[in-house]
């Protein structure tokens, strides 16, 4: 029999050994566009339930544990992967309900519930996925279980080697695995997480996760981290929009006729719900809608919007930001009373940025962008460290933008005016269009103005094989972005900066400024400015900046 202790540490060890090797199922990911988080969103999914767990005492049910563990990783939930590792924990929670002990009967009527449950959740479930893992593993452990094998430890044991059999198999279910030669990276997760789980069961060794508590603690605290789809092999709908709707109990609505709702203006919806909230994904051209109709039962607790057509450009964000960036923990701000009247913060990475946006008035600057989103503590450390009684925000990210709003409601003694800033330049043509002498408003239209009124281009490089409509990509290829969208794959960033610059630029361009980062040199970055100079009219302005950011070997601002 299971107890309820045995439970809780099961679940720890699965945690942990997800943690242990995220980054090699970050490596699996390539759905629908190389983006790498599968790993993290399903390690900070489980991860939200061990802090609750390890409140529990031993003498806990295995119910009360199952339930926890549910509830905890609903909210803590992170891209497709995370939710359906969150529901299949659901089931788990509704199959061993007011159970004591969990012997082999109710352990497997937990799994298959699981399984229903994240099936269920998903508006067209794709074979080859962590879907097919979960259910192949459940089959496998009830077929054990028809044989003799009556010991939770063996079903369990049969669990993990048929998880481990489909998991080997997902390349013949999803051609697109197959050419990329790697199996499906939530399915991966999965295995990792039932493995960890058996350790204890077996032996009760829970694996370590060879990461320190403060780093584990830095990884679970960060926010709405991107989640691009895993189940489109292409982009229909340009926005994956995630939110968590705190239930009211005067509302009286099923929340099957939202996911109904939802279907009907996108795809890849997902919607759980218990007591208190209700969790939903999906890909939509109009979040708005999406966001009214949850409005519809309840307050919207959390919300997160990501342009999936942009994502393709992190293929290379889990390996490559700077090293002391991704390791340093985030400075302890001290708290300021609110005396001025106006303040502003960014968040930017790289020396050279950071030190642009403090030139240009912020009183501090966060460290984070693409692949090292700070979460909204972080966030809220700095409105909380600015002397202001009206603080804007600029996240100058899309992937930051949610979690800087979740600052709103939290800094009660003054107001957060979040600016949607999506870019560097957009967030410098902000800050360079603020005028002292005007109200908050005037100032807020001024600069969302500006902002709007910059284009952006990237430069950066493919950290693996891959393709992108009918072209292939390679390892190390130079990739050229116009606004968030993929447009060139060269050889040579500096060529590319040059295509890419030029592309953006009319008649009515006046500024461009290339902003170089980790990788190229000034000599490097003079003659970018050189090359440009030769294929734009006159009378454009090229200006250089030293960002020093990583990821980027040019971020490039037309004006």
């Amino acid at each position: 029999m299971i107890q309820g202790a045995q439970l809780k540490n099961a679940i720890i060890s699965g945690s942990n050994n997800i943690a242990k090797y995220r980054k090699q199922v970050n490596d699996l990911n390539i759905f629908p566009v190389p983006d790498g988080d599968t790993g993290s969103n399903m390690s900070m999914t489980i991860g939200a339930a061990v802090a609750e767990l390890k409140k529990l005492p031993d003498t806990v049910s295995a119910s009360e544990v199952a339930k926890k563990a549910a509830s905890a990783m609903l909210r803590g939930a992170r891209g497709n992967s995370g939710v359906i590792l969150s529901l299949l924990f659901r089931g788990i929670s509704k199959g061993l309900e007011g159970v004591e002990m969990a012997g082999s009967k109710e352990l497997l009527h937990a799994l298959d519930l699981g399984v229903e449950e994240a099936y269920k959740a998903v508006t067209r479930p794709t074979e080859g996925t962590i879907l097919t893992v979960a259910r192949v593993a459940a089959e496998q452990g009830r077929e054990a279980f028809s044989h003799g094998a009556e010991e939770p430890v063996r079903v369990w044991d049969a669990v993990c080697m048929g998880a481990a059999k489909a998991l080997e198999e997902t390349p013949e279910l999803l051609p697109v695995l197959k050419r990329a030669g790697v199996v499906d990276a939530g399915g991966q997760g999965l295995c990792l997480i039932f493995e960890g789980m058996l350790s204890v069961f077996r032996g009760g060794i829970i694996i370590e996760s060879g990461m320190s508590e403060e780093e584990r603690a830095q990884e679970t605290a960060e926010f709405f981290r991107s989640a691009a789809a895993e189940f489109d092999s292409e982009i229909t709908f340009t926005y994956c929009t995630e939110f968590v709707i705190g239930r009211d109990r005067e509302i009286v609505k099923d929340p099957l006729d939202l996911r109904l709702h939802l279907e009907t203006i996108g795809d890849c919806v997902l919607v759980a719900d218990d007591e208190e909230i209700i969790k939903v994904h999906v890909h939509t051209e109009d979040p708005g809608d999406a966001l009214q109709a949850g409005l519809q039962y309840g307050q919207l607790l959390t919300v997160k919007i990501e342009n999936m057509r942009e994502q393709h450009r992190q293929l290379n964000a889990a390996q490559t930001p700077s090293s002391q960036e991704a390791a340093a923990p985030a400075p302890v701000l001290e708290r300021q009373e609110p005396t001025e009247e106006l303040g502003f913060i960014s968040v930017a990475a790289g020396d050279g940025l950071k030190s642009l946006f403090l030139e240009l008035g912020c009183a501090v600057v966060v460290s984070g962008g693409q692949t090292m989103n700070p979460s909204t503590e972080d966030i809220l450390q700095a409105v909380l460290a600015t002397p202001a009684k009206k603080v804007f925000v600029l996240p100058n990210n899309k992937n930051i933008l949610m979690a800087a709003e979740q600052t709103i409601p939290l800094a009660e003694d003054r107001e957060v005016i979040v600016l949607p800033t999506k870019t560097i330049p957009q967030g410098l043509a902000a800050m360079l269009a603020f005028d002292p002498d005007a109200s908050a408003q005037e100032n807020r239209e001024s600069m969302l103005e500006a902002a709007g009124n910059v284009d952006t281009g990237l430069v950066t490089f493919a950290a693996r094989d891959s393709e992108f409509g009918s072209e292939a990509i390679r390892r190390g290829d130079i990739l050229g972005l116009k606004n968030g969208k993929l447009h060139y794959i060269e050889k040579d960033p500096i060529s590319t900066c040059v295509r890419v610059a030029r592309s953006l630029s009319t008649k009515q361009t006046s500024f461009i400024t290339l902003i170089y980062g980790e990788g190229i040199t000034a000599d490097q970055a003079q003659e970018a400015k050189r090359q440009l100079s030769a294929k734009v009219h006159s009378d454009v302005e090229i200006n250089l900046v030293e960002g020093g950011q990583p990821v980027y070997y040019f971020i490039i601002s037309v004006e």
